[in-house]
């Protein structure tokens, strides 16, 4: 995907980027779950993960304009979905 022309206005192009989004941040929130060591019965550990970088088969164009529709919201280099 990453030789393709995208159009940031494209709303196809914006969906499919926001899945990519969604499924990179879960992915991220449950290896942040399963990570580190823990006992066998211990009551699990909640993800404090809820920014990340996005994915970059996408341009930049892409995720800037999902921030500018409020989708997303960015800081630092680091997006978060806005609800």
């Amino acid at each position: 995907m990453e030789d393709e022309n995208f159009d940031p206005l494209d709303k196809a192009v914006q969906k499919r980027a926001i899945k990519a989004f969604k499924k990179r941040i879960k992915l991220t929130r449950l290896d942040d779950e399963n990570s580190g060591s823990r006992g066998a019965f211990s009551g699990g550990k909640v993800s404090s993960v809820y920014e990340i970088v996005p994915p970059k088969q996408f341009p930049q164009e892409v995720w800037d304009e999902l921030v500018n529709i409020g989708r997303l919201s960015e800081s630092n280099g680091f997006y978060t979905l806005v609800n």
